[in-house]
């Protein structure tokens, strides 16, 4: 092959490699790690705040940062920026502290416990005024991360960014694929800054980015802990099924709702009671979207607790414990326990109470409760002057909630002419009862679980129908909040009820100004009941005695029971079969897989699946530059096809085409050696003479026609096609 010719040829291959060496230049591949670890420890910060309230202030923040960020590091050095970055936190978390209520700060333990619980798995959002707590802690670790990178310390770069992820990890607020792109984060940090600073090949690139490639790859084929309770996670969701009780009994801050649920028919405890009741084991104010959070810390029990604000009746129960079990159940609302167990309960932030280690079976203890008279007369009468504390605390909502939830509220308001709280309770407790099926088998939805429950789920279960309620309530200024435990149970002699895993359960309660907290359960009771049934009649083991147990009973009229239904659709607590959606009401419902929309449709990838899908893709890219594979494949394609632009273009490409593919099958021509010295060397064809004298005459006799660029192509692309093998 000439010179010219090989020149050419190379031009061309450098071309198409540009955008390659480009994307592997070390100090934009070191930014751009950082710039995902900045990412890992802020979304989570931004998720929080957006559950509380507005996070554009938040974003306003971060940003600003940044470019102070940048601005420092053109004209301060790391010795002045580090104490800069230092005093910022510690300013941050006086002002926090300082803009914390007076009774808060007085109990200057109870502080200091949240910090400990912090670094031992106490969410984030557990924190009050956390919009504030997020504001203060984000400039510093934002500030010297951003800082760091433009300064080139990398190393301090990864281990303040990494420091402030690890807090995040600590305390559970940030998910797995969110963590895995931290490291990755760091590790780039590091490692291309490093080939940026001291310099290395376009080899030691490839060699990097095919490293964290094969971390993410690796990662998703393992445990988070090996031999530990960790499953597998990665790019692709992976489903698994537990118990209702699982993940609502044995949650104790956090509870996160889940797709398909079973049923655990085994006995957990027996309740001596005069009166039947739910037994509660806890409740959760803050709503995340997904899950329910259960904000302040615990106290230790310090004798008889407030009774609820207006009248009561007194509820004396006994509880023995057959099967190990990690919550205290109770009727609400509890005001004391018994001795025998009183060093070792604790009283929640929300009133209830837990115990601070697992029951086994034989232990029993006996609890005191105190249950609001809720008779629909004093409810009908209690307005919307709520004590503040109760109204910011349970009427609080993200804000990425959609509008379309608040509209549905609405209309079912306007349907059932529900004009105080009490009737909207029952409105929305009667719409949801009726309108939504009973399944645990059910596909966890994306997004908010309330709305993609009330517009596009047909059933579900508990803690959907829950979640909803809560929600909606919410959206109309009406406190409510998410409570969980275990259903009556089944009445095996008279005041004495056996209560299995499978009655657990989640439900509402609704604050009323001078009654205090009153029980609303929107899940049909008739489909749940028919549930355990059969999970009793077919569970075998200790499941009970088959046909001849009686039917679950429910709780006696101890909270109010629901109006007449059905009949007049201007009846307080009824609504109307069908609520027409206006065209205003919010996004078009996504298709389902339950058969009433069609065709599913598959669900795109999210933020942090599709970036760790381009680390994976941009590693497998290197890999193949590394070994030869790009180049491979670009000549392949280069050598069998063609795009047309001009005649004289065209009939230089195809000359060059026919070069390189004789050069593979007989040898490259030599320096000096003309075009007919090279074909009567190797004894050509009359096709590759053919291309060669259409060459000739294009070149040197400037015979360049469409017609004669025609024939040369068409004679290289046979010379190609017969010539070349499988990768060209």
């Amino acid at each position: 092959m000439s010179t010219e010719t090989d020149g050419r040829a190379g031009e061309a291959l450098d071309a198409a490699k540009r955008p390659l060496d480009v994307l592997f230049e070390p100090r934009g591949l070191a930014l751009l790690s950082t710039g995902l670890l900045l990412f890992s420890f802020t979304f989570p910060l931004y998720e929080i705040i957006d559950v509380v309230g507005d996070p554009s202030t938040f974003l306003l923040v971060v940003a600003v940062t940044l470019l102070l960020a940048t601005g420092l590091s053109r004209v301060v050095g790391a010795w002045t920026a580090l104490p800069v970055g230092l005093a910022l936190l510690l300013l941050g978390l006086w002002m926090y502290a300082s803009a914390l209520p007076a009774d808060v700060v007085a109990q200057q333990d109870r502080i200091l416990g949240d910090v400990v619980s912090l670094l031992m798995g106490l969410s984030v959002l557990r924190l009050q005024m956390i919009e504030l707590f997020a504001l203060a802690y984000t400039p510093a670790p934002v500030l010297l991360t951003w800082y760091l990178a433009l300064r080139r310390r990398y190393v301090g770069t990864a281990l303040v960014g990494g420091a402030a992820l690890t807090f995040f990890v600590l305390t559970g607020d940030v998910e797995t694929l969110v963590a895995l792109l931290g490291v990755l984060g760091a590790v780039g940090t590091i490692g291309f800054g490093r080939l940026e600073r001291f310099g290395g090949t376009d080899r030691a690139i490839e060699t990097m980015a095919v490293v964290l490639a094969a971390m993410v790859v690796v990662t998703m084929l393992v445990s988070v802990v090996p031999g530990g309770t960790g499953t597998p996670f990665g790019l692709f969701g992976t489903s698994s099924t537990e118990t209702i009780e699982g993940s609502l009994i044995n949650s104790d801050q956090r509870v996160s709702i889940q797709g398909s649920i079973s049923l655990s028919p085994e006995v957990r405890f027996t309740v001596e009671s005069p009166r039947e009741a739910y037994w509660r084991t806890g409740a959760y104010d803050r709503y995340t979207g997904d899950g329910w959070v259960r904000t302040g810390s615990t106290l230790d029990y310090r004798g008889e607790l407030s009774s609820p604000p207006g009248e009561d009746r007194v509820l004396e129960q006994e509880v023995t414990i057959e099967s190990e079990i990690g919550a205290m159940p109770a009727a609400w609302k509890p005001v004391s326990v018994s001795d025998g167990v009183a060093g070792d309960t604790s009283v929640t932030s929300l009133g209830g109470i837990q115990p601070t280690r697992a029951f086994g079976p034989g232990d029993s203890y006996s609890v005191v409760s105190r249950q609001p008279v809720a008779a629909p007369s004093r409810l009908q009468r209690g307005g919307d002057d709520y004590p503040r504390q109760i109204e910011s605390r349970y009427t609080n909502l993200p804000a990425s909630t959609p509008d379309r939830v608040a509209t549905r509220t609405r209309q079912i308001q306007d349907a059932a002419d529900a004009d105080t709280a009490y009737e909207t309770a029952r409105a929305v407790e009667s719409y949801l009862e009726r309108e939504k099926g009973y399944s645990l088998d059910v596909e966890r939805p994306e997004g908010d679980i309330a709305d993609s429950f009330l517009f596009e789920m047909n059933q579900g279960y508990c803690t959907y129908y829950a979640t909803t309620m809560v929600t909606m309530l919410r959206t109309q200024n009406i406190p409510a909040r998410f409570v969980v435990g275990y259903t009556t149970g089944e009445e095996v002699d008279s005041g004495t009820y056996q209560v299995r895993g499978l009655d657990s359960h989640a439900w509402v309660e609704v604050y009323f100004a001078d009654v205090g907290w009153v029980k609303f359960d929107p899940t049909p009771a008739g489909p749940r009941q028919d549930a355990e049934r059969e999970q009793i009649d077919g569970g075998g083991g200790d499941a009970g005695n088959g046909d001849d147990d009686p039917e679950p009973t429910t709780e006696p009229p101890s909270t109010p029971e629901p109006t007449t239904r059905d009949q007049n659709p201007n009846t307080p607590g009824s609504t109307p079969s069908t609520i027409q959606t206006p065209a205003t009401d919010g996004n078009a419902q996504r298709t389902t897989s339950d058969g009433s929309g069609g065709i599913p449709l598959p669900e795109p990838p999210s933020r942090e699946e599709a970036a760790l899908i381009l680390v994976v893709l941009a590693g497998v890219a290197a890999g193949a530059r590394r070994l030869g594979l790009s180049e491979r494949a670009y000549r392949a394609v280069w050598v069998r096809w063609q795009p047309r632009a001009d005649p004289a273009s065209d009939v230089q490409r195809a000359f060059e085409r026919v070069e390189y593919v004789l050069a593979r099958e007989e040898r490259p021509r030599r320096d000096g050696e003309t075009p007919r010295q090279y074909l009567t060397a190797i004894d050509a064809d009359e096709d590759v003479e053919r291309v060669y004298r259409l060459h000739e005459r294009a070149r040197y006799a400037g015979e360049v026609t469409a017609g004669l660029a025609d024939d040369a192509v068409a004679a290289a692309n046979e010379i190609v096609r017969e010539r070349t093998g499988p990768f060209g």
